[in-house]
């Protein structure tokens, strides 16, 4: 092996720029809805489980045609769990809680919903519409655990505001449903 500083300052270059060319590209995902669309970068390094689990659902087909089915001003809106007249989709098996990675539940972060067993989260998700900071991840007890932060909307926020003024009730069972379906027409990786 040649020691570096005896390589030409040429080489030495060349190999820089192919390392620098090596770092990891983000993911992107598009997702076009009835309101119009989100792109969303996801967190493939912070939130490595997460983000895999959200890609495969895109990769999969199976938020197209689903409904953003609860919208909460000032708080979030959450889908990637029924379709409209809120039938509920079956998702795959829930997955490891990775809320301890440091993200925080801003605005306009993508997390993972979830039933109070913290581990527990399958497709749905939600997008904070402000800085929710009380569903961060505390410490690794029930009360604590917090809800996983995988990525965050980089355009189409003020497609998110606008879901989020959509008029709501009950359907279902369930509270804060928009009286309007609210679609996910497709979703897709586009980088």
């Amino acid at each position: 092996m040649i020691p570096v500083h005896k390589l030409p300052l040429a080489l030495i270059f060349l190999m820089m720029i192919a390392i620098a060319g090596h770092t990891q590209e983000k993911t992107m995902v598009k997702m076009t809805t009835n309101f119009g669309e989100i792109e969303i970068e996801m967190f493939t390094e912070q939130a490595p489980i997460t983000a895999a689990n959200f890609i495969q659902y895109v990769n999969d087909g199976f938020f197209d045609g689903l409904i953003f089915h609860r919208v909460i001003p000032g708080f979030v809106i959450q889908g990637g769990g029924f379709e409209p007249g809120m039938k509920h989709k079956t998702p795959q098996a829930p997955i490891q809680n990775e809320a301890d990675n440091g993200l925080k539940n801003e605005r306009g972060s993508l997390s993972m919903a979830r039933t109070g067993d913290p581990h527990s989260a399958t497709s749905q998700f939600f997008i904070s519409l402000k800085d929710n900071d009380f569903l961060d991840f505390k410490n690794k007890d029930a009360s604590g655990w917090g809800y996983a932060v995988f990525a965050r909307i980089v355009s189409g926020m003020d497609v998110v505001d606008r879901i989020a003024q959509s008029p709501t009730g009950n359907s279902g069972g369930h509270n804060d449903v928009p009286l309007e379906d609210v679609i996910i027409e497709k979703a897709e990786v586009v980088q």
